[in-house]
């Protein structure tokens, strides 16, 4: 049986969401995989590479924040635009921020996905070591340390990244694309 195709003109963009170290960036590289696989072109828009690149002049206040997620959501639909399956895999610790997002891309082509992961176990798994930063004083204004994460209200999933393996998540995630008709089936 074949698998999932992509469509001739427009791609469809999944906002991964959650704590730093939840596992926005290995579950957006799993999926990105498996839809180049498909034949999708892929785009993976890291939130702190894109940062880097994007938003180099920022800091952390809400305001940076939010316009630093108005600036990855509007390349973001430019890319899906296009053809290409954009995977944004982005802290987005404001309902604000998210909200703002969805209009930008319109509610048709874009999926929220929120990793569920409490703060102990991202403290633990710290890939980055930013939370050990955070207890040294280096780092301030750290997402769900001493700046708010505020949950989502409404998206599309909820993964529990602290109880399961990423290739679970990730099976889930591209389930819930396929159902959802953002993926389209070959005849």
């Amino acid at each position: 049986m074949p698998g999932p195709t992509p469509p001739e003109s427009e791609g469809f963009i999944v906002w991964l969401e959650g704590l730093p170290g939840a596992g926005k960036t290995t579950l957006s590289s799993e999926v990105g995989a498996r839809l180049k696989e498909a034949g999708w072109k892929v785009e993976v828009l890291d939130g702190d590479e894109v940062r880097r690149m994007f938003s180099p002049e920022l800091g952390f206040t809400r305001k940076d924040r939010e316009l630093h997620a108005r600036r990855v959501s509007y390349v973001s639909r430019m890319l899906a635009r296009n053809g290409v399956a954009v995977l944004v895999a982005m802290i987005t610790p404001y309902e604000t921020s998210r909200q703002a997002a969805r209009a930008e891309v319109g509610t048709t082509r874009f999926t929220e996905v929120w990793l569920r992961c409490p703060l102990e176990v991202c403290q633990r798994r710290d890939p980055k070591g930013i939370y050990r930063q955070t207890e040294q004083g280096l780092v301030k204004r750290m997402t769900g340390v001493d700046d708010p994460f505020e949950e989502p209200l409404n998206p599309d999933l909820v993964l529990d990244t602290s109880s399961e393996p990423a290739a679970t998540s990730a099976q889930k995630l591209y389930d819930h694309l396929t159902q959802s008709g953002q993926l389209v089936h070959a005849q």
